[in-house]
């Protein structure tokens, strides 16, 4: 997939390679971005009651944070995706445009847009209408390259709906996207993952045959091109006005999501292709000998808050659960607090239980120990020597050991994610 404008970032900053999201849903983590917790602490899983929008969690808030204390003039434009959009224009945000759901839509005058360009619009807008006088914080959530899970025009879901609309379709017809490895991974998957499981419903929509495949992977690479492309003009804007310098740029996502790997597709799951998401840091105070380079700490969504205001000078509330960023391209590795070495996993959405097995997992580097509750099933994968999670080795008896101490460790942050 062809992303120029962010490999350059990426030269001028800092790649996250080991950058994670503590549940693998979309309104969930923007839910953490903004708020740096755990959704065990941010209670925000249903989309019609976003708790940590109410006035006394609002508050602790980056974007709530920014404003009262700081002066920042902020903005909102693209995804939201809770059902309260009327608290983004009135209480979020000064500029916000909100609109999610589609790849394509309609605009003012009757005219059909992508969302691509809405989104560059409404950034240039905001951009040129800042008050000049205050600093200012912006968030521009694409909803594209997400598939749109009830196919074009809103069309009932069917087995042959398409999902994915860029603006160039032919972008990459003369390209062939190799199918993943471990596309046959669906067989090894506990027994409850069977048919109706939501993953394998939307992988037979969209990469349930070759021509499936190839047709939904081509046209979600344009999307990720195109979204590429906005992002550089928007960035361009901030050149033009001379504050690039000056300005903090984070690229992220949502969450992840699996393209056929365990014969699967969405997210949701404690493995590797939905926990794990792009994180580029651009940051004006970065050291010139950190520009350019990797990172492969394990970095989490609910960081993001905390690194924001750092960047602000402003302290962290107690609440917030993630660090300052910063601390590792800002201070060299012997004069900081150590950092994380695991992290704890949870996706514990009980409406979606029936078609989506609520799960949990402590995450490192080398090992992976995962929990379906309702199930009362467990999986250990060693990620260096089977990073595609091929082999549950739960039952082998070289295992007991590194099982028995993930497992009360397991226990003791679930505690204290609380």
């Amino acid at each position: 997939v062809k992303t120029p404008f962010l490999d350059d970032l990426a030269k001028e900053g800092v790649r996250f390679t080991h950058n994670c999201v503590t549940t693998s849903v979309c309104w969930v983590s923007r839910a953490t971005l903004f708020t740096g917790q755990y959704l065990s602490r941010h209670k925000s899983k249903l989309l019609s009651t976003p708790k940590f929008c109410e006035k006394k969690n609002w508050q602790k808030t980056w974007p709530s944070l920014l404003k009262r204390k700081k002066g920042y003039h902020i903005g909102h434009i693209g995804k939201w995706q809770y059902h309260n959009n009327e608290f983004v224009h009135e209480r979020y945000a000064d500029y916000s445009y909100v609109r999610d759901g589609f790849h394509w839509i309609d605009a003012d005058n009757g005219e059909s847009v992508h969302a691509i360009d809405m989104m560059e619009k409404k950034a240039f807008s905001f951009l040129r209408e800042r008050p000049k006088d205050k600093p200012f914080a912006l968030t521009v959530a694409f909803y594209p390259p997400k598939a749109m899970d009830n196919g074009h025009d809103n069309e009932p879901l069917s087995m042959d709906s398409r999902q994915y609309f860029p603006k160039n379709e032919d972008m990459y017809k003369n390209e062939t996207i190799p199918e993943p490895p471990q596309m046959a991974g669906w067989k090894k998957l506990p027994h409850f993952f069977d048919e109706s499981n939501q993953g394998r419903i939307r992988f037979q929509q969209r990469f349930g045959t070759p021509d499936k495949y190839q047709a939904s992977m081509k046209n979600y690479y344009a999307l990720i091109t195109e979204v590429d492309a906005c992002m550089k003009k928007i960035v361009r804007k901030l050149s033009l006005q001379g504050i690039l310098d000056e300005t903090l740029i984070i690229f992220t996502t949502d969450n992840g999501y699996f393209h056929a790997e365990h014969g699967l597709a969405g997210k949701w799951y404690p493995y590797q292709e939905s926990i794990r998401v792009p994180l580029i840091i651009r940051d004006p105070r970065m050291p010139i000998n950190m520009k350019g380079t990797l990172n492969d700490d394990i970095t989490l969504n609910i960081d993001l808050a905390s690194t924001i205001l750092g960047a602000a000078n402003l302290a962290s509330p107690s609440v917030m659960q993630g660090r300052d960023i910063a601390d590792l391209y800002m201070q060299p590795k012997e004069e900081r607090k150590p950092w994380r070495e695991e992290f704890y996993y949870e996706h514990h959405l009980d409406q979606l239980a029936h078609t989506i097995p609520m799960s949990s997992a402590l995450v490192r580097k080398n090992y992976k120990y995962v929990r379906f509750p309702d199930w009362n099933t467990d999986e250990l994968f060693d990620l260096v020597s089977d990073p595609l999670e091929h082999d549950n080795i739960i039952d082998k008896n070289s295992s007991k050991l590194i099982l028995e101490e993930m497992r009360l460790r397991y226990k003791e942050l679930q505690e204290s994610v609380k």
